[in-house]
């Protein structure tokens, strides 16, 4: 599902899993001790962890019909 994200990270079935089971079921928008754990789990930095946070928000908020930021008037 979050396809662009994984791709230009290079991740694995697995990590994908787990971010995708958070984005899902946890939150949209990890706090930094959430972000910290999911990144020690995935073996991510804590930057590339928010990295695809970022870029699967910004997917699901597409395919939502929404601006591709939160809180943009744009689009």
């Amino acid at each position: 599902m979050a396809s662009k994200a994984s791709e230009c990270l290079k991740l694995s079935e697995s990590q994908i899993k787990v971010l995708e089971d958070c984005f899902n079921k946890v939150s949209k928008h990890p706090d930094g001790t959430t972000l910290m754990l999911v990144a020690a789990e995935c073996d991510l930095s804590e930057e590339d962890t928010q990295k695809w946070f970022k870029l699967r928000n910004a997917q699901w908020r597409q395919q939502e019909g929404l601006p591709a930021e939160l809180g943009s008037v744009l689009d």
